[in-house]
């Protein structure tokens, strides 16, 4: 009986932490479509020169 509740504790936190690192991953793309749409990267990177 010990055995199955672990399991079953097991298998619940197992997914939680899955819909955890989806809902993460999911926001994780939203904000990347959002900055995306701004022409990526709006700052210079340091050493790099943008008059020619």
């Amino acid at each position: 009986m010990k055995k199955i509740l672990g399991l079953a504790a097991l298998a619940g936190a197992g997914y939680a932490v899955w819909t955890k690192v989806k809902a993460d991953r999911e926001e994780r793309e939203l904000w990347a479509e959002v900055t995306d749409s701004f022409g990526g990267n709006t700052f210079p990177e340091t050493g790099t020169s943008t008059t020619a």
